[in-house]
């Protein structure tokens, strides 16, 4: 798993990037009560926008930690956000990406260098 300094995080497998939200931005943003997820088959940068999240506290953008075509969305988060409240860096990710230059992971952190950023 890797990390942005804006708290998403992606998992990689065979080009395919599973992204989601941090625990901490997950605790920073209190109870995600709705999800504008991106479209299926849309080209994204990195650093572009990726979803919109609004919660008890505030709505936050989330950003592409990579550039690349959305190949799947969590279908699910769109009836019930809880996913995200409750398991925001497993059940509750967002969505998936097929990269388009895997040499962009080598620009993200790794969960020590996240952590310390977090605790700082």
């Amino acid at each position: 798993m890797q990390f942005t300094p804006s708290h998403e995080w992606i998992v990689c497998q065979n080009d395919i990037g599973t992204v989601g939200i941090t625990l901490y931005a997950q605790k920073e943003l209190g109870e995600v009560v709705y999800i504008e997820l991106p479209q299926l088959g849309k080209k994204i940068q990195k650093g572009e926008e990726l979803a919109v999240l609004e919660s008890t506290k505030a709505a936050a953008d989330i950003y592409s930690p990579v550039s690349g075509l959305i190949v799947e969305i969590n279908q699910s988060l769109l009836d019930n956000c809880d996913k995200i409240n409750t398991s925001p860096e497993r059940d509750g990710w967002l969505c998936k990406i097929m990269l388009d230059d895997t040499a962009e992971l080598k620009e993200l952190m790794t969960a020590d260098v996240y952590l310390q950023l977090v605790q700082e």
